[in-house]
């Protein structure tokens, strides 16, 4: 009896759902109703940049020449390759290669810190040189008026982007410890699926990034 009892509720299921499929699809909705928010945040920074760049397009046009386009095209193909480890940690995990889906969140983790490396590097720059917004811009080699409207936008947009990483690393961190220690398998696996429709609306976000502010000109 208590085996069978056991089989009925799994210790993964939560009290407040009566199966595993209403709380596979209840924390599905979850996240999806999370990732509209998110959109509509990051929709305000994109109307706000499309706004400012019709107004002062010499400005961003101008000021996006500094950047170095080849870092932005290196961390654009870092974070789609970390879009298809993680796809494949959750294909692993439905058909319970549970060691692979481990060395693909891994991999996915590691990626996640090279793109933040390559961010450090541009930002170090950046306050070494002076390309910083409003009154601490100091930079002297752009020819065009206020050119720390630009960089206003690239700091709050990248800036805001990378704190989404960082969070994305966190959970990929805590994913890849729990699955490693056997909690995760082709029986459960959701909180990994979960977390991956964050991930690729991060790297989703970064698609639209790079060009906006490293090919405009």
């Amino acid at each position: 009896m208590a085996d069978a009892e056991a089989a009925e509720h799994p210790k993964y299921l939560q009290h407040h759902f009566s199966d595993a499929a209403q709380q596979r699809e209840s924390s599905k909705l979850g996240m999806w109703i999370f990732l509209v928010t998110e959109v509509l945040f990051f929709g305000g920074l994109f109307t706000g940049y499309a706004i400012y760049h019709s107004w002062y397009p010499e400005i961003f046009h101008a000021a996006s020449r500094v950047l170095d386009w080849r870092l932005g095209m290196v961390n654009t193909f870092i974070l789609i390759t970390s879009s298809l480890t993680f796809a494949l940690a959750i294909r692993m995990l439905q058909v319970d290669r549970v060691k692979a889906a481990v060395w693909n969140l891994a991999a996915t983790f590691a990626l996640a810190g090279g793109f933040m490396v390559i961010k450090y590097i541009e930002y170090s720059h950046k306050f070494h040189v002076g390309q910083l917004p409003g009154k601490f811009y100091s930079y002297g080699g752009i020819d065009v008026a206020n050119p720390h409207v630009f960089f206003s936008f690239y700091f709050m947009m990248t800036g805001l982007h990378g704190l989404h990483v960082l969070v994305g690393m966190g959970v990929i961190l805590w994913l890849l410890i729990r699955t490693a220690r056997g909690r995760f398998g082709a029986s459960y696996h959701n909180p990994v699926e979960v977390a991956g429709l964050y991930w690729h609306l991060v790297d989703l976000v970064w698609i639209f990034l790079f060009p906006l502010l490293y090919l405009i000109a």
